[in-house]
């Protein structure tokens, strides 16, 4: 009796809904960051992702095993001792078998699974039939086994080999069968062993043509296949001697299938494994953590972006306004129609636009004032400015993607490479949308006041002398007139008028230099918020987007990767 115990599977317990939850990862891995990972790996994620969901919603419990192995390793005689019937073609003429041949296990419709896998050649095997017996003796139930003998993978006709390594992507377990002679054959160990060894859970090593050799060549061929296994990145490979001819091994290789079908977890595990290849192939194409885009410095972008704005001229202009502004309600009353001499700035930008009241608060966005507004008259920037612009985006950019993959720091400088105009535009925008007056003073008001009275004292006293003067020319006897000691009414309300006028005038420019300063600090806030707010649209929210997408990324892989 076999030494391998019924039952025993070694295939681990996969369920449904993990890998339902990885292959769902994977996927939104991909949609996430496929531009920014490497193609070829993310063509085969995609294959992965694809076949996983196709094989899940196939119905019934079907174990697939793959019997591959070169031209002559005697792989379709031992599917034949297998199966218990001559279903697989034999004969000396290579290659034999050009397309895979189906047995199954079992009263299961696997027709829906087969069509999947492009095997038209079935056969259905009667488990009471030649050594069918047999098998229920020593392993019991092989019921769901899809067996299949596919082309030799070193075939002369390239449409058999890429037949071979078409199905051996879809298959649940394989069973790499070679010979005596071609054991150590680097096609089968470089180019399909090697590569698909992340399934060693699922794979078996059959030396065929055991009873060509004595028993001790079969254990020093068997052992040094195994290590070769091993060299090729199978983990507790296995390693089994047969012999279609005499049926040596073929009862333990059938008990091996028995747990493999066992659970029925093979095909989970297949596809498990494949889902958390991929997702570890792609997992060098995104860095361990991202930057905070909130936590970047950001000065200089904002100051070289202020001044791409012209916001010191604005600013200046804001100063010359509010102290234009203060002359024309607090200057000495008779000096207050100079004011028109002098242009205004906020207009010369064509920035003028509350009329020297507070802005309504009417809700508008930057379309509607772009287009009832249009452009200003602020000086475009000089080259030096521009540049300084590019610099500190680009410095930006590099301490934002710092420690990303190539194609990530890629990303995120494309992100933020408009090219257009629109960051200009907006700049532009920003600064016609930012009220740059706000109400007047009360100091205002009250000093405006005092000017009036002062200069309706002088005036009346002017007017007085006039009459005097008058009554002078006239002859006609001239009215006592008030005296302040020795000064006559008249002249003090004069000279006290023009005197306190000018003097409150003077003080009132020199507080007005104060409030200009005080003016300009408010609306500097006013402008760096709007010009932050431009940063934040065309800078930091694309580049944040772009990290935000390699996190995702990253996450969904680590997921998916388990």
């Amino acid at each position: 009796m076999s030494p391998i115990r019924m039952g025993r599977a070694r295939v681990a317990t996969v369920s449904a809904a993990d890998l339902g939850t990885r292959t769902t990862e994977l996927s939104m891995a991909l949609v996430s960051g496929a531009d920014e990972l490497d193609p070829s790996a993310v063509e085969v994620a995609r294959r992965v992702v694809d076949r996983a969901v196709e094989r899940s919603g196939i119905a019934g419990d079907h174990t697939v095993v793959a019997l591959a192995g070169a031209t002559g390793s005697g792989k379709s005689s031992l599917f034949n001792a297998l199966v218990g019937a001559d279903v697989a073609t034999i004969g000396a003429r290579r290659p034999t078998t050009s397309r895979p041949t189906a047995g199954i296990w079992g009263d299961a419709d696997a027709s829906e699974l087969l069509d999947w896998l492009g095997v038209a050649s079935r056969h259905v095997v009667d488990p009471a039939a030649g050594a069918g017996a047999e098998v229920a003796q020593v392993a019991g139930s092989l019921d769901g086994l899809v067996l299949l003998d596919l082309p030799d993978f070193d075939s002369r006709e390239l449409e058999h080999r890429r037949e071979a390594e078409r199905v051996l992507e879809l298959v649940d377990v394989f069973v790499w069968v070679t010979d005596p002679q071609k054991y150590a054959d680097a096609r089968l160990h470089d180019e399909f062993v090697r590569v698909l060894s992340h399934h060693d859970a699922v794979t078996l090593g059959v030396l065929n043509q055991a009873g060509r050799l004595t028993p001790e060549g079969v254990k020093v061929l068997t052992q040094d296949l195994t290590k070769l296994l091993v060299a090729d990145g199978v983990a507790d490979a296995k390693v089994l001697a047969t012999s279609a001819v005499t049926a040596q091994g073929i009862p333990e290789l059938k008990q091996r299938l028995a747990n493999a079908v066992a659970g029925h977890a093979a095909s989970r595990q297949r596809l498990k494994a494949d889902v958390v290849g991929a997702a570890t192939k792609l997992r060098p194409g995104v860095a361990d953590s991202e930057a905070d885009v909130g936590r970047v410095p950001r000065e200089t972008l904002d100051a070289s972006l202020g001044r791409a704005a012209g916001v010191p001229i604005v600013l200046d202009a804001v100063a010359r306004d509010y102290r234009r502004e203060a002359f024309a309600h607090t200057g000495w009353l008779f000096a207050r129609w100079t004011k028109g001499f002098a242009s205004d700035p906020l207009r010369r930008l064509r920035l003028d636009r509350t009329g020297g009241r507070p802005p309504i608060p009417v809700e508008i966005d930057g379309a509607d004032v772009r287009a009832v507004l249009g452009r200003s008259s602020i000086p475009a920037p000089t080259v030096s400015t521009v540049s300084a612009v590019d610099l500190a985006t680009r410095s930006f950019v590099r301490d934002a993607s710092e420690g990303l993959p190539v194609r990530w720091a890629q990303a995120v400088e494309d992100a933020v490479d408009g090219g257009d105009g629109g960051l200009s535009d907006s700049l532009d925008r920003a600064v016609i949308g930012t009220s740059l007056r706000a109400r007047r003073p009360v100091w205002w008001f009250v000093v405006n006041i005092l000017q009036w009275v002062l200069g309706l004292v002088a005036l009346a006293g002017l007017i007085w002398y006039a009459v005097l003067w008058i009554f002078a020319l006239l002859q006609l006897p001239r009215p006592e007139t008030p005296a302040v000691g020795i000064l006559p009414l008249p002249l003090v309300m004069l000279i006290v008028g023009v005197l306190l006028g000018v003097g409150l005038g003077i003080l009132s420019r020199w507080w007005a230099r104060v409030g200009a300063r005080h003016r300009r600090t408010v609306v500097g806030k006013r402008l760096t918020e709007s010009v932050a707010a431009v940063a934040d649209e065309h800078i930091l929210i694309p580049v944040d987007e772009v990290l935000l997408r390699h996190r995702e990324t990253r996450e969904h892989l680590e997921a998916a990767a388990g």
